[in-house]
Parts: C-alpha cells; sequence; structure tokens
C-alpha cells in the first residue's frame, strides 16, 4: 500500500507511516470525537518509500556514499549529505505513485487545490519509539499537484540532511533501516493567525500537574528556532479538570517578529516581518482558548498514558484552534527527580574573610568589588561580589554571579534571604571581606563547613555528592519549607516535605509586582513624574492598576501553592518594614519615617490602618483569587507581627470584610508567634487563629532586646540562649493545652541539632526551613525522635 489515509492509521502503524503520521492517524480516530481539533489528511508508506529507492536503484548508491562518511571528526558531513540529497532530487517518482498522492490530494481537498502541510515522518520497524523529532523537514502552503509532488520528493531527500544523519549516528541507527513517511494535511492558516507547543509536564523541572503552552504570531517556526521571545502560560491540571480557573502564570513575550508566507514572487517560501507593537503587548490567546488547548492536551496525555510535547495552530481567516501535532516527551523519562547534591572542600588553604554561611555551596570565581550595583559592568557566573550590604536594588544582579560577599549582615539580613531563594552562595557579615579580598582575584568561597563561611584565597579542590531523596526517611514531626521565589517552586517540590510553612509574599511583590500598592490605589496622589511615568508603563496592559497588582501577586502565590498542592501552603501576609515598603515604586509618597521601623508599623498593624489598607484590599483579593478562582484551597493565611488580641480580632475582621472569612471554604489563619506577647497570651490568641508559627528570629530579638542585624550586639544573639528557649517552650505548651497546630520557621533546628532535639522534646507539630537547610534538619529532626524513643522507652522499663 503506497497511501494510507489519517482514518485508516493508527499508531500501531509507526513501522508504516513513521511516529509523526502514525500519532496524526491515532488522534484524528480516537480524539476528535471526543472534541480535540486535527486537520485531516493522509500519508505516503515506508513501502512507497522503498519502492522508489528500488525503482530508481539507488539503495545501493546510498550506502555507497554513507560507508565514506568521517565518522570520528565528521568533517565530510556537510559533502556527504548533499551528494545524498541530490541523488534522491534526481530520482524520478514512479507513474502509479504520483498518481496515488495526486488521488489522494484532490480526496481531501473535495477537487478543490486548497494549500496543505507535508509533513516528513521518519519510520523504524525496529525502533518504533524512535521519534526523530525536528531532523527532517516539512514544507508549508504547498497548494497544486506539481508543488505537492516536488515537496514529497524534498521530504524524502530530507531523510539526509546533515542532523538527520548526525543524529542516526549518534543513537546507533543504521541509515539503510529507515525509511521516510510523508504526511500531508490540511493546511491550518496560522501565518494569520497564531502557533506554538505545549508540554504537559514543565518541561524544566520535569514537574508534572503543569501544562506549560507557548506562543507567537505567525508560523511556529519562530519558537523552533528561539528567534523571538514567546508567550508563555502555564496551566494547572488540578485546576483544569475541577472546572476552576486553571491559568496560574502569563508571561508576555515580546513576540517582535511575524513569520508568515511569502508572496509567490518572492524567492523564499516565508518572510519574517515586525509585529505591531500593539500586538507585541497582546496575548496570542485568550483565557477561553488558553483553557480549550490545555483540555486538548490533558486528552493527549491521558490517551497515550504518558508525558506529550504538542503543536498547535489557530487559523486566522476560522479562527479555529488545532493541535497539528503530538509525541511524548523524552527529557524526563529517564531522570531521576529525588537526587540532591551536597558539596564537600577537598583542601583548605588561607582564610582571608569569614562570616555567616549562606546555602552550602561551594564555589570558585572572581573576586568583583562593587560600592554600588551601578558599579556593575561585565558580570558572569564566575564573578563573586563583594560589597559592604546589599539591598533589595541589587537584586536584579544576584541572578547573574556565582557568589555574593558582604561585610555586613545576618543570617537573616535581605542579602542571605535574596540568596537562599535564589541558590546563589553567600558569606555575609564578614567585617572586612572589602579589605581583605582584592578585586580580580581568584578565591574559593565555601558554604558547605556549617554554618561559618570561609574565603580562601586562590582555587581550591572540591567536589559534589549526589543524595537520593527516595532513602530519606520522614520523621513524625513534620519538615516543611521556607519558600519566596515561584521560579524554585516546581523543583523544590521534589525534595522530601510536608509543604510550605512559610510563603514569604514579599519577594514577590518586591520581584513581581515592583510597585507600593496604594501607588496603584491612589495613584493620582504620587508626586514624582518619573515614578508615575514607570508605574504606567508597568500596568499599560490592565484594565485599572489595582488589577495588575492582584493579577501579579496571585500568579505567584498561586506558582506555589501548584507545586506543592494538595499539601499545605502558608502564605505570610506582606511583613515589610516602612523602609523597605518605601523602596517600592512609588512607596516614598506613602511610608511614614521611623526610627526604629523593625518595631514600628509592620505586619498586622498596617492591615486594618487608613494609611494601609486600601493596600491591604489588593493582597487579600490576590489570596482569594489563588483559593476561590483557581481552587487551590491548600493555601492558608498566616497573620505576621500580631501585637495584641484586639489587634487580632480586627485583623481577622478585615480578612473577612475582604472575602477571606476563617472557616469558609475551609479557610484556615494562622499567626505568627514572634512577639512576648503571643506566647504570654497564647491561649487567649488560640480563640482567634487556627494555628501557629513561631518566628525564632523575631521572638529572640524581643526576648533578649538585641537587634539582630547589629554588628556590635549580633554575638549576643542566640536561638540556643535559655530565655529564648523558655519561650518557646511555653508557647508549645500552651498551643498542646488548646489543641492548637504550632510550627516553628527558622535556621536554628537545621544548624544546631540539639535545638532540634529541643524542639522534638517539647512536642512541636512541624519545623520549616530555607530549601538549603531542609535534609539537614530532617536529618536533625530524625535524631531526634529516636533519642526521645528511646528515652521514652527506657522510663517505661523501668
Amino acid at each position: 500500500m503506497l497511501i494510507k489515509k489519517f482514518t485508516h492509521i493508527s499508531i500501531s502503524d509507526i513501522a508504516s507511516v513513521g511516529g509523526k503520521n502514525a500519532s496524526l492517524g491515532e488522534m484524528y480516530n480516537q480524539l476528535t470525537s471526543k472534541g480535540v481539533s486535527i486537520p485531516n489528511g493522509f500519508a505516503t508508506t515506508s513501502i512507497a518509500f522503498w519502492k522508489f529507492l528500488k525503482e530508481n536503484d539507488i539503495q545501493e548508491a546510498l550506502e555507497n556514499i554513507m560507508s565514506g562518511l568521517d565518522r570520528i571528526e565528521y568533517s565530510n558531513l556537510a559533502l556527504i549529505g548533499e551528494r545524498a540529497r541530490s541523488l534522491i532530487l534526481k530520482s524520478e517518482m514512479s507513474t502509479a505513485f504520483s498518481q496515488a498522492i495526486i488521488s489522494s490530494y484532490n480526496y481531501l481537498c473535495d477537487d478543490n487545490q486548497v494549500a496543505v502541510a507535508v509533513r516528513s515522518s521518519a519510520t523504524a520497524e525496529d525502533l518504533p519509539d524512535a521519534s526523530f523529532a525536528g531532523q527532517h523537514d516539512t514544507f508549508l502552503n504547498i497548494k497544486g499537484e506539481t508543488a505537492l509532488l516536488q515537496a514529497v520528493k524534498q521530504c524524502f531527500a530530507s531523510l539526509y540532511t546533515n542532523r538527520a544523519i548526525k543524529y542516526r549516528e549518534d543513537k546507533g541507527f543504521l541509515h539503510k533501516d529507515i525509511a521516510l513517511s510523508v504526511g500531508v494535511q490540511l493546511m491550518v492558516r496560522s501565518d494569520k493567525g497564531c502557533s506554538g507547543v505545549g508540554f504537559t509536564i514543565e518541561p524544566e523541572s520535569g514537574f508534572e500537574n503543569v501544562i506549560l503552552l507557548s506562543g507567537v504570531w505567525g508560523l511556529g517556526e519562530n519558537i523552533v528556532q528561539g528567534t523571538i521571545n514567546p508567550d508563555e502560560f502555564y496551566v494547572f491540571k488540578p485546576s483544569l479538570l475541577n472546572g476552576k480557573y486553571p491559568i496560574i502564570q502569563k508571561k508576555l513575550g515580546d513576540k517582535r517578529l511575524t513569520m508568515i508566507y511569502a508572496a509567490e514572487a518572492e524567492k523564499a517560501t516565508t518572510l519574517n516581518i515586525d509585529t505591531h507593537q500593539d500586538k507585541q503587548e497582546q496575548y496570542v490567546l485568550s483565557d477561553e482558548e488558553i483553557t480549550t488547548l490545555g483540555n486538548w492536551a490533558l486528552l493527549i496525555e491521558k490517551h497515550y498514558k504518558k508525558p506529550m510535547d504538542i503543536e498547535w495552530a489557530k487559523d486566522g481567516l476560522t479562527n479555529e484552534l488545532f493541535i497539528t501535532q503530538a509525541r511524548p516527551e523524552t527529557v524526563h523519562q529517564n531522570k531521576n527527580k529525588h537526587i540532591h547534591v551536597e558539596y564537600q572542600l577537598l583542601e583548605k588553604g588561607k582564610v582571608c574573610a569569614q562570616g555567616n554561611a549562606v546555602g552550602s555551596k561551594i564555589k570558585v570565581g572572581q573576586g568583583v568589588l562593587l560600592n554600588s550595583p551601578n558599579d556593575a559592568k561585565e558580570l558572569t557566573l564566575d564573578s563573586i561580589i563583594i560589597t559592604d550590604t546589599i539591598t533589595p536594588d541589587w537584586d536584579p544582579l544576584l541572578k547573574k554571579v556565582g557568589g555574593i560577599i558582604t561585610n555586613k549582615g545576618g543570617r537573616t539580613s535581605h542579602a542571605a534571604i535574596v540568596a537562599r531563594e535564589l541558590g546563589v552562595p553567600a558569606i555575609v557579615g564578614c567585617g572586612n571581606a572589602t579589605e581583605s579580598i582584592m578585586n580580580g582575584e581568584t578565591i574559593t568561597m565555601s558554604c558547605a563547613q556549617g554554618k561559618t563561611g570561609y574565603v580562601y584565597k586562590g582555587k581550591l579542590p572540591f567536589e559534589k555528592k549526589e543524595i537520593d531523596f527516595s532513602g530519606i526517611q520522614m520523621p513524625r514531626t513534620e519538615a516543611k519549607l521556607i519558600l519566596a521565589d515561584p521560579e524554585n517552586a516546581f523543583q523544590l517540590s521534589f525534595y522530601p516535605n510536608n509543604g510550605v510553612g512559610l510563603l514569604r509574599m514579599e519577594f514577590i511583590i518586591t520581584h513581581k509586582v515592583k510597585i507600593h500598592p496604594m501607588a496603584l490605589v491612589k495613584f493620582d496622589a504620587v508626586k514624582d513624574a518619573d515614578t508615575r511615568k514607570e508605574i504606567e508603563n508597568l500596568t499599560k496592559n490592565y484594565a485599572n492598576k489595582s488589577a495588575y497588582f492582584i493579577d501579579q501577586l496571585s500568579q505567584g502565590i498561586a506558582t506555589i501553592a501548584a507545586a506543592f498542592y494538595p499539601k499545605e501552603v502558608i502564605v505570610r501576609l506582606s511583613d515589610f518594614k516602612t523602609n523597605e515598603y518605601a523602596n517600592l515604586i512609588g512607596g516614598a509618597d506613602f511610608e511614614p519615617s521611623e526610627e526604629n521601623p523593625m518595631l514600628g508599623f509592620r505586619g498586622a498593624s498596617r492591615y486594618y490602618n487608613e494609611l494601609y489598607k486600601d493596600g491591604f484590599a489588593l493582597e487579600c483579593a490576590s489570596i482569594k483569587r489563588v483559593r476561590e478562582d483557581m481552587g487551590l484551597t491548600n493555601l492558608k493565611v498566616m497573620v505576621p507581627f500580631c501585637r495584641t488580641i484586639k489587634e487580632g480580632e480586627k485583623v481577622v475582621s478585615v480578612l473577612a470584610e475582604n472575602g477571606l472569612k476563617r472557616g469558609e471554604n475551609g479557610l484556615e489563619i494562622y499567626t505568627m508567634v514572634e512577639i512576648p506577647s503571643n506566647v504570654i497570651l497564647a491561649r487567649e490568641f488560640s480563640q482567634i487563629f487556627d494555628g501557629f508559627s513561631i518566628g525564632s528570629n523575631d521572638l529572640t530579638q524581643l526576648t533578649l532586646g538585641i537587634d539582630r542585624d547589629s554588628e556590635i550586639m549580633g554575638q549576643l544573639f542566640d536561638e540556643n540562649d535559655l530565655a529564648s528557649k523558655r519561650m518557646i517552650s511555653m508557647a508549645i505548651k500552651s498551643a498542646k493545652l488548646t489543641k492548637t497546630k504550632i510550627g516553628l520557621c527558622g535556621q536554628a533546628p537545621s544548624d544546631f541539632p540539639e535545638f532540634a532535639q529541643f524542639l522534638v522534646d517539647e512536642g512541636i507539630d512541624s519545623i520549616s526551613f530555607n530549601p538549603d537547610a531542609l535534609l539537614q534538619g530532617i536529618e536533625n529532626i530524625n535524631k531526634g525522635e529516636k533519642i526521645r524513643a528511646a528515652s521514652k522507652m527506657a522510663k517505661s522499663s523501668n
């Protein structure tokens, strides 16, 4: 059989029509009845290809050509490929084969000479899983019998493109075993619409609960070539299945070029034209269309019972969506998602600085002394920034460097928090790093030696070890994560964990929203003309400025809530200090100046105050959208720095006024225990809140009366101090009496095994760790639980 119609093709026909055409036929027959639109078509068979070679007597000649390939350096790859393709293109197709193609084309087009897509699909009878994706040519907008026959022959010749030859060599396929089928499919006029790709798995991390769709205006080749930044849409599968709003992230690409078909007079078949500015700022798909494609992707994945890589197109003439291709996703099939890397220094050298270690990595690089982010020029991942201190305006640089060293700052300083979230090793609070390290000097920074980080002169050897997560036993005490950056969420979801005990929304506001919420609510009160212009620019694609805040914040929160769904994720309401709020765009016009912001207008006191309550309403709207519209009811809310019972009652009331009523739709509201009053009145606070989370940093600071960021007083800051531990013990005991859930967020349980032991002995419900400290924290908890169990057993035997 020379031709097979899609109506007669199934996935079992891979050997006959190749993986691409077999998949199209399978979907056409099995999924169109379920609403998935697949353009109809037909395919030439492997029999037709072998007959073509035999009738032209070129099989042996092709083998002889391939025998001359330099298989060591591949120095003559281009020459070999050109000879093989030329041999095929000079050959003639038989009358029977040509007539079969023309007859099928006319039947497909209902005797109208309409445009079709002509796609190559390699076959491998003994290797049915070989997809040969992207190795062979596709020809679009082919119209008429003569053009179609030429395109089929060109597809045959593309079996010997340079990339296809090298692919087969790399994979160990014998060239003589591979045939080529050609799929002829009704054309989708995406040149006048849009097109793109989709994965039913997050392609970077392998996270399986999202679908990633990306798209551009015009033909999809711009995505394949990577010539422009496409729009991206993350669709959460459980929300899709539950009939909720499923789009947890939308990223607007620049889409500066649109690929269209060239006029017949042009030599090229396609042209890249500049995209009009209005279209660059418009998403290629509506929410309804994203949801439709998401549902189709789910149906395709369910049918094939594996993650899939799909291609989609929208016809600009009819506005119809189509799936034009689907193949199994292969990148993550053999990846072990449970592997963790541990660093170990093999030699020690001269120490030139030391301070608080952030993370557990070792980095060798070139020290770059900077006074401010404005001094930065060419930074690379081999650059290690050395400066006095890091403030939020440094953040854009920190993803571009390999390490951070500062004179000032503690383990809970901005530099430390941001470095943890970005996975960048940092050593903070060195005191004299800018004096003891020379600009341009090669250094080794080690954060793999416990709480203290060391900076060594020169390049020192180190090794990385892999730890298999699957071998880690989870303790009875819940081990949770402290997170802030949505970009890390999918990858971190593979760590052994019981959810997220603290989601810091400040990072999302700083990096995604960027604008002070009151500057959006009361835009007319923003005085500076440049600031107003910046706000207008950021919010220009939104119906109103408040919608911008809600959309950006909800996307960040939703991404983290989705990554850990259905495990609980506790989002802490904003806890910037006034000086930090003032650093947001437009913030200076809405924030008072305070002598001691750490003890000033922060946390709960802001939410009902006239100075901020309208901004707080936007925070609430964002959380409500995540919980109710998107269906991520695993998200819980936590109130920070709540000083009094009356204040707690006010905040709970304000939350309810803003659509976040305690107990409604399963909503739980927690509060931080970080002020002595929270401990002293824990029983009373338990009547207002569903749970407690001990913030050991602030609680220790306020118990001992020490500014934890003070260089002079910092040495006295110690979570292991008896007074601090006694406060923690009191809080846990009170929570147990009222049957209120209680956890702790902080570094101490991972830094000090005895601190973890103390918490286990007190009976804490959960402990939350920064990602870099999670595994050590779990180990410390497990040890603590074993000691506690042994102690109980010894007592019972006595």
